[in-house]
């Protein structure tokens, strides 16, 4: 089950897990990480304890995670669910994830440290300047990667100047139909303006339980690495420590302003993806429950 950001889809997939007796696997590429708890909406201790979540508080806000290793530790936490005769339900909004686990990684060149010690640098003397830059070379990956988000704008300039192929080119088997292992996919969606709603809900309310205190802890003891710091809510209230917004209300106009643009590009990814059901989240966990039945399986 995937969506964009404040859908609904975590109390839905909490009720269908609970109903089915089936085990979670989140696929939030933020919420692998420890003490991001406000800014990630990580399931709470109830949700937690009536279903078995996996694949969240993996490592430290300071170390680096990418797709291949969420990619790894999936499989493993499957493969073990399997062992034990249970069943899984893959929850979250990162289509990156759910795409390279369900269709299978790019194949793409090795890491060159020198060009990346060199992309490194150009950003932190010009900041934007590589989405600016990607913007103009790979238009199509420069609409699905975040501007701060420097390990994937990085990598997809990365690729661009060792392969001279735009990374978004060399992704086409993400459009492909056939699949690297069988599943059904249910994506949860509301409509713009109730989105909207819930976005500035959501907002006051993270700011209200204390996500400018957890940023700060986690900025004292250790900070954070690249992907981590790029996360819409940290990365905003790491500027506001910095004082290079003005006031609270233009901190908490950013994250909504960029939560809108991140539910823009989740949106455009899972509208590339074939064989989904489509679902009013407001239609419940019986209209979910039965658009899992009536999905066709997606397979090689």
């Amino acid at each position: 089950m995937s969506g964009p950001t404040a859908s609904g889809k975590t109390a839905l997939a909490v009720e269908l897990a609970a109903r089915l007796g089936l085990e979670i696997l989140s696929m939030d590429s933020m919420a692998v990480y420890q003490r991001m708890d406000i800014g990630t909406a990580k399931p709470d201790a109830a949700d937690r304890a009536r279903v078995p979540h996996h694949l969240i508080d993996l490592v430290e806000p300071h170390e680096t995670f990418d797709t291949a290793r969420w990619c790894e530790a999936a499989e493993r936490t499957l493969q073990d669910l399997q062992q034990r005769g249970r069943g899984a339900l893959f929850v979250g909004g990162t289509p990156l994830y759910l795409m390279a686990f369900f269709k299978g990684m790019m194949q793409g060149p090795g890491r060159d440290d020198a060009l990346r010690a060199r992309l490194e640098a150009q950003e932190e003397q010009q900041p934007g300047s590589l989405h600016e830059e990607l913007s103009r070379r790979d238009p199509v990956a420069a609409s699905r990667i975040h501007r701060r988000d420097r390990r994937r704008l990085v990598r997809a300039l990365e690729v661009l100047e060792l392969t001279g192929k735009p990374i978004s080119e060399q992704q086409d088997h993400f459009d492909r139909a056939d699949w690297a292992r069988p599943c059904r996919i249910v994506v949860v969606h509301r409509p713009r303006d109730d989105l909207h709603a819930r976005v500035k809900r959501r907002t006051e309310a993270m700011l209200a339980q204390g996500l400018l205190a957890e940023t700060e802890a986690i900025e004292r003891s250790g900070g954070f690495s690249m992907t981590a710091g790029a996360a819409i809510g940290y990365a905003e209230c790491r500027d506001f420590l910095r004082g290079r917004y003005k006031d609270a209300m233009e901190l908490r106009n950013r994250i909504r302003r960029n939560t809108h643009q991140l539910i823009r590009r989740q949106t455009t990814w899972l509208r590339r993806l074939p064989d989904v059901a489509w679902i009013d989240a407001e239609l419940g966990v019986d209209a979910v429950h039965k658009a899992f039945a009536q999905a066709p399986e997606a397979s090689r």
